[in-house]
């Protein structure tokens, strides 16, 4: 079945279930009413034929045989009246009644015609009265279909009320329908929440709440562009003219140093790049495909972060290690971890004079996982502190050459995975202390 075969419409079928249930509704309560009227109508024949061969008795008069009309003509009661020996003393004109009585109600067919009977017998008398039941059930029918009438009536003008409240009901959905449909591309503004049922406003606050998040990501996204064009003009500039000088080196060392100067630009485009595309991947609100989040140890992590990193280390005869670990597991994506803790050891490598030295530490502060880098810098000054997890910023009097987007990067990837970043002052080493403070481990 394709998708389109499968959508439906609220509107539809709710006045298809409704109006459908209206209809069985009248139909059953239509059979219900006509049978009942049916019934009403033979027991009020059966009284009626009762009654009046009570008020017979004695009426007719005695010894007269002749066949006389009872009623107006065409009426559809026949009567026969005999006398105390058997004697037939009355009889309606044109009837075929039964020549014996039988007491009470009994049915008859004489000629060919169907007779609903009525006898009594009293000591001068005995009254026969008869109805035929083709009229009688014609009258039945008659009475039957003037008391389903009115339900026949009804039920349209309950149908067409019924559809005219559930359209009404509807239109906030049809109103919202449009109001979305009209907007234009970049119009995030919230949706109005005024006279909206209880069963739609929930959905409109959420699509609310939608749009802010997107407007959120929209403006950071504008924002982190708007960084990294500025930032980018820097080093492309840069380069153009370490270009220029190599084209312009008369000789062989000129060209040699403007060669190297040139290299050095071009690995420092590609960090900044890199870090860019890192820090863009990581505020994204979607959990990458070649990332999924499951169980990661610390330790092998730290670990793996350190052997990355040694060959630097070593080049500057930096003391790289890890001082104390205590086994832990968190839950999270293994890649961006292993870029949070290459980050930390990059900007304390980087900040780090030669023959200095950067320590790793990983403890449990009630049961939480904290992951500790230290390092002999020159660290950040308290009032920069706050401002250091800012894109592109970079404290005033910082030796080393960076992009301002490693605790961008950090601060990005622990607060997707529920950490917080502390950054203070080592008391062992004097330099920069980075705590990344992980949740408790749920259970």
């Amino acid at each position: 079945m394709s998708a389109a075969a499968r959508h439906h419409s609220l509107r539809g079928r709710l006045l298809g279930f409704v109006l459908a249930s209206i209809l069985l509704a009248a139909l059953g309560l239509g059979i219900t009413a006509y049978r009942g009227a049916l019934r009403e109508a033979d027991a009020m024949f059966d009284l009626h034929l009762q009654q009046m061969a009570h008020s017979l008795r004695g009426s007719a008069p005695i010894g007269s045989t002749a066949d006389t009309d009872y009623g107006e003509e065409g009426f559809d009661v026949f009567v026969q009246i005999w006398g105390p020996d058997g004697t037939q003393v009355f009889r309606s004109a044109r009837s075929a009644l039964p020549p014996r009585a039988v007491l009470g109600f009994s049915d008859a067919v004489v000629d060919g015609n169907r007779y609903r009977v009525y006898s009594l017998q009293t000591p001068m008398q005995t009254v026969q009265i008869a109805q035929d039941m083709d009229a009688r059930q014609a009258r039945a029918r008659a009475l039957a279909l003037r008391a389903t009438l009115p339900m026949a009536l009804m039920a349209p003008l309950l149908m067409l009320a019924v559809g005219w409240i559930i359209t009404r009901s509807l239109a906030p959905v049809q109103r919202m329908r449009r109001e979305v449909a009209g907007r234009a591309d970049d119009d995030l503004s919230p949706l109005p929440e005024t006279d909206l049922p209880d069963e739609v406003r929930p959905l409109v606050q959420e699509l609310n709440l939608l749009f802010q998040r997107v407007r959120g990501a929209f403006e950071a996204q504008k924002n982190f562009v708007a960084d990294a064009a500025h930032e980018l003009r820097s080093p492309l500039t840069a380069l153009k003219l370490q270009a220029e000088s190599l084209r312009r080196a008369g000789d062989e060392a000129g060209r040699e140093a403007a060669t190297l100067r040139l290299q050095q630009g071009i690995d420092r485009s590609i960090r900044l790049v890199g870090q860019l595309l890192a820090l863009a991947r990581q505020e994204a609100t979607e959990t990458p495909l070649d990332d999924p989040s499951g169980p990661v140890e610390l330790e092998a992590l730290v670990a793996e972060a350190i052997a990355a990193v040694l060959p630097q280390a070593q080049q500057r005869s930096i003391d790289l290690g890890l001082a104390a670990s205590t086994p832990a597991q968190v839950q999270g994506q293994p890649a961006a971890l292993h870029i949070l803790l290459g980050n930390l050891l990059d900007n304390a490598l980087k900040y780090t004079p030669v023959g200095g030295q950067v320590d790793v530490t990983l403890t449990l502060a009630d049961q939480a996982p904290v992951l500790t880098v230290e390092d002999s810098g020159p660290g950040i000054p308290e009032a920069d502190r706050e401002r250091a997890f800012d894109r592109f910023y970079r404290a005033a009097g910082a030796g080393a050459e960076g992009s301002g987007l490693g605790l961008a990067i950090v601060q990005t990837i622990a607060g997707r995975h529920g950490a917080a970043v502390h950054l203070g002052r080592s008391q062992r080493l004097g330099g920069l202390r980075v705590d990344v403070q992980f949740p408790k481990a749920a259970g």
